[in-house]
């Protein structure tokens, strides 16, 4: 156990820990020169495509040090703060961490928030600064700033490059002689945390877990403590580029268990895992429960998909723990399920999975947030989506989530980024100058205001150097109604959202107008409203498809026309009481993207 390092990569979205982790493995020997590729721990095709991290990869590498061997577990983690779950799953599993910053860069919004995570589980930091080779790298300013955040000295931080492979080896030493080894004891009884989970067509569910007391040996009967079943421990090993097998795993080793579990329900991420007869009798905390912020409604297109989608879900849960969901009917949409995502870029990755890996394809709903609503009664309700708003004469009031965000971006960007906020209903806490050019803002912002555009927004009058993390905080009052759309007096409750007093009109205006270039036309008028109760706010008219059933006559008297007109007038007038608006499924995507 004392040559046994457990660590994992914190940093920002785009900072180089992949690239770096690429290079640890290839000096260490865990993977040869010939199955080297890029990125070689992102082994998703999305990962790979976007250049971001998604899922936490475990590895184990074998490091050599004045002649004795010390085994390395790495987790790799994603940067983006949709993902910080991830990241405190991570955590949970280790005792040292290596903080990566870019020096072109310095230092980032998610990079604070994670190193925040990692002092809470009393890790070891080992601060590294990467892309030294790069012309525009300015070492002594980001150094200062690593300086200023945790108060090391100028030596201990570590100049690196994944690009070039300098560095490294400094790494790869200072993790022997700074991060503390293990403390279980062998002889306790098993105790074992679950931090991630896979499943595998032919040998079902295989956990992820790190060993924290005792030890686990190949055909031990074992228990979960979160669904109290006992399954035997059919295969233990660790991770290295494949999955090694072992007799047994010692307190402090990371691997793999595989205990034949057909069904995704049975195991669940953060549980604790000991032995059936004499084990431990306390679960390991410190492992914090996942908050949704968004919801949103994931309805398979074909309604004869609905059993094969809550599988695909189900399936993804597994690898995925931050996801949630529960079934829900829309009358416009029928059988779906309400999901529950960390922010909208894991809500995109959920869709784009589906679809990839299930073959699945879906519809998505508005995304929004959870609102605690009053009635009059003294009732309250916690609504996911507008359909579940009681009638608005009941309602008291509507408490809405904010959350604290901070915003680090250069000092030429303040004027755009506050108005910006601003306009999102925010209110400004303080401002902290981290050096002459970075500044750093915390707002306090409504959740629902950024679950939009808000981060493509920010990019775009940052050109792109803003970095933005939040936290939720509270629920606060707020004066917020329903807006419905209408076609032809039916309301649409796929379209309906519930929006702040103040942007009723303006949003329900939009709204009408995009629906208008999206229905297509029929052969009655079809009126697009948009209403606050009872009070229509907004309207426009697709007009009628005019079918010229004059077109055979010819000569002869104006009678005839007349009648056939009357006639025509007569079937348009029965068409529109039966008629049904098809609603595209680009108008519902259409609503995310108005601006």
């Amino acid at each position: 156990m004392k040559n046994t390092r457990n660590f994992c990569i914190i940093a920002h979205i785009d900072h180089g820990k992949s690239t770096l982790a690429d290079r640890m493995l290839q000096s260490t020997g865990t993977i040869s020169e010939r199955d080297m590729k890029e990125q070689i721990l992102d082994s998703m095709d999305l990962e790979q495509e976007r250049g971001i991290t998604i899922k936490s990869h475990a590895i184990q590498m074998v490091y050599k040090l004045n002649g004795e061997e010390y085994f390395f577990n790495l987790i790799d983690t994603p940067g983006h703060v949709d993902f910080s779950y991830e990241v405190s799953r991570s955590i949970a599993a280790c005792e040292g961490a290596l903080l990566i910053v870019d020096a072109t860069q310095g230092i980032q919004a998610q990079t604070i928030s994670n190193l925040y995570l990692a002092i809470e589980h009393d890790l070891e930091i080992i601060p590294v600064l990467n892309k030294m080779d790069l012309p525009n790298a300015m070492p002594e300013v980001v150094e200062d700033q690593i300086i200023e955040l945790i108060g090391c000295k100028r030596d201990d931080i570590i100049l690196a490059s994944g690009k070039t492979g300098e560095g490294v080896e400094s790494i790869l030493e200072r993790i022997v002689t700074h991060v503390p080894y293990p403390t279980g004891k062998i002889e306790a009884p098993l105790q074992a945390l679950i931090f991630d989970s896979i499943f595998n067509t032919f040998r079902g569910v295989i956990a992820y877990f790190k060993v924290v007391n005792g030890v686990i040996r190949k055909g031990d009967r074992i228990r979960f403590f979160a669904t109290e079943k006992e399954y035997n421990a059919d295969e233990v090993g660790v991770l290295r580029m494949g999955m090694l097998p072992r007799e047994e795993l010692r307190a402090g080793d990371v691997g793999y268990l595989i205990s034949g579990i057909k069904t995704a329900k049975e195991i669940k991420v953060g549980d604790t895992v000991t032995h059936a007869k004499n084990g431990c009798n306390v679960r390991i905390d410190g492992f914090q429960e996942v908050k949704p912020m968004v919801f949103a409604g994931v309805y398979p297109i074909d309604s004869d998909d609905y059993e094969d989608l809550r599988t695909a879900m189900e399936k993804l849960q597994l690898n995925d723990a931050s996801l949630t969901f529960q079934p829900e009917s829309s009358v416009a949409l029928g059988f779906g399920f309400r999901c529950g995502f960390l922010g909208l870029l894991h809500m995109e990755i959920v869709q784009e999975r589906l679809d990839r890996e299930f073959d699945m394809n879906v519809i998505t709903t508005v995304p929004n947030v959870e609102y605690l609503v009053h009635t009059k009664k003294g009732e309250e309700y916690t609504i996911y989506n507008p359909s579940g708003m009681p009638d608005s004469m009941a309602v008291d009031y509507i408490d809405e989530p904010y959350i604290n965000s901070q915003i680090i971006t250069q000092s030429d960007y303040i004027g755009p980024i506050m108005n910006l906020c601003l306009e999102k209903r925010g209110i400004l806490k303080h401002q902290h100058y981290l050096s002459t050019d970075r500044v750093e803002l915390t707002f306090d912002l409504p959740l629902a205001e950024i679950v939009f555009d808000f981060y493509d927004k920010l990019k775009s009058i940052s050109k792109g150097y803003a970095s933005f993390d939040y936290h939720l905080t509270d629920l606060r009052p707020a004066k917020l109604v329903k807006l419905d759309i209408l076609l032809n007096g039916e309301q649409v409750d796929a379209l309906s959202s519930l929006i702040h007093f103040d942007n009723a009109q303006s949003f329900g205006r939009r709204m009408c107008e995009k629906l208008k270039e999206l229905i297509p036309r029929q052969q009655f008028d079809v009126a697009i409203q948009a209403a606050v109760g009872a009070k229509i706010i907004a309207r426009e008219t697709v007009k009628a498809v005019r079918k010229d059933v004059t077109a055979k006559c010819y000569g002869g008297d104006i009678t005839r026309k007349r009648k056939l007109l009357e006639k025509q007038k007569a079937g348009k007038k029965r068409m529109k009481q039966v008629g049904n608006v098809e609603v595209p499924q680009k108008a519902f995507l259409a609503v995310l993207k108005l601006d």
